[in-house]
């Protein structure tokens, strides 16, 4: 008797325990993702949006298809969500050479990546400060990203809504 109650004691603490991780796992972000700008604000006008996202452990991958009125741009882009500063260079559709710092990591709900960095422009050196968070829906149906954009213009709140294709 003795034996089954360890038994089944040790099961259910086992169970237990993969439970915890299996509701512990990063989501998964990969795939085809189309901007609903029904659902988005703050977008700019004439703008769409196609993300192609590949997720490998913590590193995201992205290709962002820009549709503008002056074309399409395909702007390329890899977070490492391991919460360390690393450079990146910032690709802008006036081409604007940049440099910029960039931390990324996971959250409870999905990751968070802030980044900071420094325009050339005819101005002077402009700097942008960019935190975007990024959720995915229940079913993995729906990404949303916020951004908050602090820059010399000010502030700026984005919320841009994606439906998986």
């Amino acid at each position: 008797m003795k034996n089954k109650l360890t038994a089944i004691f040790a099961s259910a603490i086992l169970l237990s325990i993969f439970t915890v991780q299996a509701f512990a796992s990063n989501p998964d972000f990969s795939g085809t993702w189309t901007l609903d700008k029904s659902k988005s604000a703050g977008l700019p006008a004439g703008m769409d949006q196609i993300m192609t996202i590949k997720q490998t452990g913590d590193k995201i991958s992205l290709e962002t298809k820009l549709i503008t009125d002056d074309g399409e741009q395909i702007v390329p882009d890899l977070y490492v969500l391991d919460d360390k500063e690393a450079e990146f260079t910032p690709k802008t559709q006036n081409g604007a050479s940049a440099k910029g710092k960039r931390r990324a990591k996971w959250t409870s709900d999905g990751i968070e990546v802030i980044e900071s960095a420094t325009f050339d422009t005819p101005d002077g050196a402009v700097t942008t400060k960019v935190t975007r968070k990024w959720t995915i829906s229940a079913d993995a149906k729906t990404l949303q990203i916020e951004l908050n954009i602090e820059s010399p213009k000010g502030a700026q709140n984005i919320k841009r809504i994606f439906n998986k294709q």
